[in-house]
């Protein structure tokens, strides 16, 4: 009788054991789903509404003027399409405030971010609304120095996600209510996250800037915030909001 008893111990231990394994498998895949909702359709989420964002505040500033053919040079005119080397200086704004937006046809057709002020992660990077950063603490805008700017590479819109699959001569356009400020993309390194010297005037030198540079910064690899990826381009040119926008620009809207 008690080797009975005992075997079916055996057995109903077994089949909880078979039961736990079932639950466990199933809540595995409910957390991989989550998952891969979490990163993959909210990021589709999260950037659809942050380019709708960027593209109302455009839409805000915009005024009649003729489309331009764009010419590969700093400064001339033709049809009147002036340029200039020398942009206006964007005045510093509050902690969170947007100011500007972010164009680069390189991560694909209607890729357009806004821009806000300071890289705090509750108001600014995790904003559904927003997305990439300034850093306070370097160059404003049209400044000769850094214009450094950061965003997530993956959740919450994954504005830089595809940092990596730019080229050297893409453009990357950042706008405001004055016009387009054109930059073109130079070079890519990868760095601790305490290399914080990506931020000097010069990044990773301490000497005096005489260009302007602008520098993207992200996590490295994804998901993972031990390393940082950033992107250096340097300021070609500036298009006044009255000569038009540029044709790259025209051509993503």
């Amino acid at each position: 009788m008690s080797s009975r008893r005992a075997l079916r111990r055996k057995r109903k231990a077994a089949r909880l054991r078979e039961i736990g394994s079932d639950v466990l498998i199933t809540l595995g895949v409910i957390v991989l789903f989550f998952y891969l909702w979490y990163v993959w359709l909210g990021d589709i989420d999260a950037g659809a509404q942050q380019a709708s964002a960027a593209t109302s505040l455009s839409d805000s500033w915009e005024i009649s003027a003729a489309v331009v053919i764009e010419f590969d040079r700093e400064s001339g005119n033709s049809q009147g399409a002036g340029r200039s080397s020398n942009p206006p200086v964007v005045q510093p704004v509050q902690q969170g405030k947007s100011f500007a937006t972010m164009m680069v046809p390189r991560f694909g057709k209607h890729f357009e971010r806004t821009i806000e002020e300071s890289v705090d992660l509750k108001t600014v990077l995790n904003d559904y609304t927003a997305g990439v950063g300034h850093y306070s603490s370097t160059s404003a805008l049209g400044a000769l120095g850094n214009f450094a700017l950061a965003a997530h590479r993956g959740t919450f819109g994954a504005s830089f996600g595809q940092i990596d699959q730019l080229r050297i001569g893409d453009r990357i356009y950042i706008e405001t209510k004055e016009g387009w400020y054109v930059y073109r993309f130079r070079n890519m390194e990868f760095v601790y996250a305490s290399e914080v010297t990506v931020l000097n005037d010069v990044p990773r030198l301490s000497i005096i800037a005489e260009e302007r540079i602008l520098t993207m910064t992200t996590c490295h690899p994804k998901g993972t915030i031990s390393e940082r990826f950033v992107a250096y381009s340097i300021f070609e040119s500036f298009v006044p909001r009255e000569r038009g926008a540029p044709s790259e620009v025209a051509a993503e809207r």
